[in-house]
């Protein structure tokens, strides 16, 4: 940055000079009265001390061409001299910071973090105590991998180096030392994924979204499963720009796993849910440069589904006094039925005088019946006295309107709280928990598989490892020791 004075229409004004950089563009753009000169190619700022001052803490390594220029300047209240180069403790190498220092943490004074400049380097983390500004704070928000910290008032950035030399840049004639922390060399990094927003979207990226859509509907996809495949590859689309979808290869999709899918923490699920729409999408709509046939799938999770025992769910369902709330969750245990299923029932569909349930286009759009106990035939005959639903078994709070699935999970939570079961159940640990008491009581898992409507039986065969009625019978060889 090379800080001159020129004349503009008869007035001074302080010229700033340097190579492209957009971190230095949007400072100078928060400075008033900015202008930039496209016949010298270069930004401009009023010629006054408060200007002058500000762009000397805002770009510490700047050059001044003359000083007599800014004499004028000397006795007004100015920032401290700024160094251009690294303080004695703190370098920077292939702009990534380091510390040339052996001295520890504890060779430093104590600062008020809530006043001062401080920095701590770890191996993959740089921790920033600074003062509240909101420049300095909209500065830090462009830097990719960073979050805020609430509890330590401290900002977290990963250290690579673009975000090290941002800091060198921005903060280091403001730090009077650096502590060095020694004791997590290992520390894992703080990570934060980019934010995908959708106001960045081009018309191209939405019109081939839209394209996609309809082409899932075309081929008779459910509801759910177009949604999940659009958003997924919407989010893929969005990351992988200012790229246009035609050059994306499998690199920008080994990148979004690594830069935005692992950092957020999102699910092998989730990933796998990428990979399905994303080859949908590139094989069909796009015909471009990915090649669908090597996209890479997650190692599966062997995940043992979570299950209640029969006096949790006893204790859940009897201390509900709702009729409708109550019917709703015994039919999702009593059924094993997934939530979708439930509140997509209409009367016609309990066909009590042959003691089964019809289940129509679940899931894989797939048709199935499902036996009906006695003692859940009542429940429903008295719930359907006094409610009377006219389209839907389960309506809201209007006649034909269907229950939300967002109500349907508040109402299990309360029965959850009301019973002081300490454990986050979710609609699914009621079917898990009916497959899996089925199992122990007997059943044929091929009858199961039927029940729960699964494609394949290995699906169902989960359900053996949670079985205790085996494994309880198993006497532990620690009980003949004594």
């Amino acid at each position: 940055m090379n800080i001159s004075k020129i004349i503009v229409n008869d007035e001074p004004r302080i010229a700033l000079s340097f190579s492209f950089n957009q971190t230095h563009v949007n400072t100078i753009k928060s400075i008033k009265n900015y202008r930039w000169s496209n016949s010298r190619k270069l930004w401009h700022v009023p010629f006054n001390a408060d200007t002058f001052h500000t762009i000397c803490s805002k770009f510490p390594t700047h050059t001044i061409s003359s000083m007599a220029d800014f004499e004028c300047f000397a006795n007004t209240p100015c920032s401290p001299a700024l160094p251009n180069q690294p303080t004695h403790n703190q370098t920077i190498v292939n702009h990534t910071i380091t510390n040339q220092s052996n001295n520890t943490a504890s060779n430093f004074p104590e600062h008020n973090f809530q006043s001062d400049y401080r920095i701590e380097i770890h191996s993959h983390t740089i921790y920033l105590y600074i003062p509240y500004d909101k420049y300095e704070v909209e500065q830090i928000k462009l830097l990719k991998f960073r979050k805020w910290n609430k509890e330590k008032f401290r900002w977290e950035i990963q250290n690579n180096p673009t975000n090290a030399r941002f800091i060198y840049e921005m903060f280091t004639n403001r730090f009077p030392y650096v502590k060095i922390e020694k004791s997590k060399p290992q520390e894992t990094p703080a990570v934060v994924p980019p934010k995908i927003s959708k106001s960045i979207a081009t018309p191209q990226i939405i019109e081939l979204i839209d394209t996609f859509k309809s082409y899932l509907s075309h081929k008779r996809y459910g509801e759910s499963t177009i949604n999940t495949y659009t958003e997924c590859t919407y989010a893929f689309l969005l990351f992988c720009l200012p790229t246009p979808p035609q050059e994306i290869t499998n690199l920008h999709m080994q990148k979004f796993v690594n830069d935005y899918i692992i950092p957020k923490n999102l699910s092998s699920s989730y990933q796998n849910q990428v990979v399905n729409g994303a080859k949908i999408f590139f094989r069909e709509i796009l015909k471009s440069k990915l090649e669908v046939t090597d996209l890479k799938r997650p190692r599966k999770e062997k995940l043992l589904p979570n299950v209640l025992s029969k006096e949790e769910i006893k204790q859940i369902i009897s201390g509900i006094k709702n009729i409708k709330h109550k019917t709703m969750l015994s039919l999702t245990y009593g059924c094993g039925l997934r939530r979708s299923e439930l509140i997509n029932l209409i009367p016609s569909d309990v066909q009590s005088k042959r003691g089964i349930l019809l289940i129509r286009q679940s899931k894989g759009k797939k048709d199935r019946i499902i036996p009906l106990s006695e003692k859940l035939t009542e429940m429903l005959r008295e719930y359907y006295i006094l409610y009377k639903p006219q389209t839907w078994l389960f309506e809201g709070q209007q006649k034909g309107e269907k229950y939300s699935e967002q109500s349907l999970q508040c109402v299990l939570k309360k029965a959850v709280s009301q019973a002081h079961i300490n454990k986050k159940v979710t609609l699914h640990w009621l079917r898990h928990s009916y497959a899996t008491h089925l199992l122990e009581n007997g059943t044929d898992l091929r009858y199961i598989q039927e029940i729960l409507g699964h494609k394949s039986s290995r699906t169902t065969e989960i359900y053996t490892h949670v079985s205790t009625q085996s494994i309880q019978q198993i006497k532990s060889p620690f009980d003949d020791l004594f």
